[in-house]
């Protein structure tokens, strides 16, 4: 009788297995049952055992949603745009009417035409801005036809999502949230010459897996995870340079141990309180606790309206010990829009993702295909990332190169001389120095600060 028992566990146990992983057709080919359209009045209608998209005039980005909500799950569609647009496809996303036109939000697997080739990369729409794009892994950028049709794979397992275009894997994400929502496919707002152009997709099927899914990827990885590591990150030497936790780590910049104000540490997050915009006046600026050679350095900031702050390396606080910040060579953070220092300098050489006071930011430089000069995800989340290799050092906002400068060469010092650090004797110069977050009087947030040593 145990035995029996036993021998029924099992059977259905592998039956559940076996159905929980059956590939299942979201749309059957003949009509849009099981779907529904959100937020604008786009068209959409079934021609050829093919849902057919067209952009419509005066419409915001429509979408048609599975009525059922998935979190792990393997997605699976074919898809062919029509030049000059771009969409896309939906995954674990929402529904708000009381967002207006910003009513569907969430993660985006992007389709587009353009020549910067971001086909594959991950979105979150209305919300968050870009997670993934192909700047993380340029040669696959040539994985997506324009003209044709693409196949599309994408392995949303817990924390991990991960995307493939015709066999290519493009994505490789750690979101910091597990979510479950809808799949939507995008129209999206289109004006002038791409209305009337059409988004068609076929073969959409899906197949929900465990939250443990085991597959492999070969796109290089970005986490998202709140003040953790992942393996992966760990293996490759990554550490934490702030636990999210404590100030261990960490000091002010003028003093030996951390501010008694001017700083808070609140549900993982790292912020300098706003005391009226002036320039270390309140808690002062902080450094860590030892310096830095050859590092990657990596974090998440979000400014509020009009905030002024930064990120500098090669810092020495035995420099300007008197008012006003600590000597470093600075990546800016600023709201370009409404601080009035966007305006000065030379040339933007003091807005966000700037080498402050020397190189403008300008992304453009390095991928000419970008729509505009860098992105920047407004009030929202931005990603900084620093590299120094020696004399070499870049800047990262957002996934795009938007600096690259060498430091040991004359060109340095020329750019130097004419900036205002130019009365600061070998300014940048440093073989190494500490990791600052200044204090410059506004309310700036960061959280993900982590760091990998190089040999």
């Amino acid at each position: 009788m145990k035995k029996s028992i036993l021998s029924l566990l099992v059977f259905f146990a592998l039956t559940l297995t076996v159905t929980a992983q059956k590939k299942i057709d979201l749309f059957n080919g003949k009509n849009l049952n099981g779907w529904k359209a959100l937020n604008g009045f786009a068209k959409y209608e079934v021609e050829d055992n093919t849902i057919v998209g067209t952009s419509t005039k005066g419409s915001p980005s429509t979408y048609l949603s599975t009525e059922k909500e998935y979190t792990n799950f393997i997605l699976e569609y074919d898809i062919k745009i029509d030049a000059t647009l771009n969409g896309g496809v939906q995954i674990r996303s929402h529904f708000d009417p009381s967002k207006g036109n910003n009513s569907v939000y969430g993660l985006q697997v992007e389709a587009e035409t353009s020549p910067r080739g971001w086909s594959g990369g991950i979105f979150d729409q209305s919300r968050n801005g870009w997670r993934y794009t192909t700047e993380y892994n340029p040669e696959v950028k040539t994985a997506w036809d324009v003209k044709g049709w693409n196949t599309v794979k994408v392995v949303a397992s817990g924390h991990r999502i991960a995307t493939w275009v015709n066999g290519v894997n493009i994505a490789n994400l750690i979101e910091e949230n597990v979510e479950k929502g809808f799949v939507a496919l995008q129209v999206h707002a289109a004006g002038g010459n791409k209305i009337g152009k059409k988004t068609r997709w076929k073969n959409i099927k899906i197949t929900e897996i465990s939250d443990n899914y085991k597959f492999k990827t070969t796109a290089p990885l970005a986490s998202y995870l709140k003040n953790e590591l992942t393996k992966e990150e760990k293996a490759n030497d990554w550490k934490l340079l702030w636990d999210g936790k404590t100030t261990k780590g960490w000091r002010g910049a003028k003093q030996d141990k951390f501010p008694a104000k001017g700083w808070e540490i609140k549900d993982g997050i790292l912020s300098v309180k706003a005391s009226g915009g002036a320039e270390s006046e309140n808690g002062g600026d902080i450094v860590t606790t030892k310096p830095y050679k050859n590092f990657i350095l990596e974090l998440d900031f979000e400014y509020t309206p009009g905030a002024n702050s930064g990120i500098k390396y090669f810092v020495d606080t035995n420099l300007n010990k008197g008012k006003g910040s600590a000597i470093g060579c600075e990546f800016q953070i600023l709201d370009d829009k409404k601080h009035p220092d966007a305006k000065k300098g030379t040339n933007g050489n003091r807005t966000i993702g700037s080498l402050y006071d020397l190189i403008t930011a300008n992304a453009q430089e390095y991928i000419p295909s970008l729509y505009t000069k860098k992105y920047v995800n407004g009030g929202n989340w931005n990603r900084a990332r620093i590299v120094v290799k020696d004399g070499l050092v870049q800047h990262f906002l957002n996934g795009c190169k938007v600096v690259e400068y060498n430091r040991e060469t004359q060109m340095w010092k020329a750019l130097v001389a004419y900036s205002k650090y130019k009365d600061w004797p070998n300014f940048g110069e440093a073989k190494e120095g500490l990791i600052l977050l200044q204090d410059h009087g506004d309310q700036v947030y960061y959280k993900n600060i982590k760091i990998k040593e190089l040999n």
